[in-house]
């Protein structure tokens, strides 16, 4: 699916909702002509659905969906039991391929990490590679973030999910001062064979939209299907 991109992490709170926020706002603020989809793959709990709202709903040319969503912030069959529902994952399918049929490009924000749970069957990972989603790993910046980083990229490589690359996520303001340290750059890249598309300073306001669009702008957007332009060339 040439036009999407799915963003997917080592677990949750690792930054995927920063990341995702990020790139939305680059598309408004340097892409202002082109349209964009944003599709919550599916959420338990309060979360990101009503901050994409509050963000973005009202924007021209920027389209919000969240086909399924429950109660408990649980995982998702987890929670279905709970609540006695089921999930349709037609139902979430059905509203990918309208936003790609309707919209310049996708993006897609996944729920927990990559080996989470979607159904009693199938994980985050398996819904990546049955849909053939361009996907981008959100790494922690954090003590056992190269560990991470080696078995999810292993998982999707064993998937032959279409891997673009990582995101280091600086979670707090402590841990991004050490990055050399907990998630050097080279070694990640050495050992998994996936390239670092770039790095999330830490950053405790997700509204301050300037900041994360040129933030966004610095990451490798052409290898994530993003059209990139450089800011320096925006009058």
């Amino acid at each position: 699916m040439k036009n999407s991109l799915l963003v997917t992490g080592t677990n949750t709170n690792v930054g995927k909702t920063f990341v995702t926020t990020s790139l939305v706002y680059y598309q408004h603020k340097y892409q202002a002509t082109s349209s964009l989809g944003l599709l919550k793959l599916m959420q338990t709990g309060v979360s990101d659905r009503e901050l994409y709202e509050e963000l973005f709903a009202q924007q021209d040319l920027i389209t919000v969906m969240t086909p399924l969503q429950f109660t408990a912030p649980l995982a998702p069959p987890i929670a279905a039991i709970k609540e006695q529902k089921t999930i349709d994952l037609k139902l979430v399918w059905q509203s990918l391929v309208s936003l790609q049929q309707q919209q310049d490009f996708v993006l897609i924000e996944a729920l927990g990490g990559l080996g989470s749970p979607v159904t009693e069957e199938l994980t985050v990972a398996n819904i990546a590679a049955d849909w053939r989603l361009p996907t981008i790993l959100v790494v922690p910046v954090e003590l056992g973030a190269i560990a991470q980083a080696v078995a999810n990229t292993a998982l999707a490589r064993s998937l032959n999910i279409n891997l673009k690359g990582i995101i280091l996520s600086c979670t707090s303001a402590e841990n991004e001062t050490q990055q050399n340290d907990l998630a050097p750059i080279e070694l990640i890249e050495s050992l998994t064979q996936i390239k670092v598309l770039g790095t999330l300073p830490y950053i405790a306001d997700i509204r301050d939209g300037d900041n994360l669009a040129a933030i966004a702008s610095n990451w490798d957007l052409e290898l994530m299907g993003i059209n990139h332009r450089n800011i320096s060339t925006i009058v």
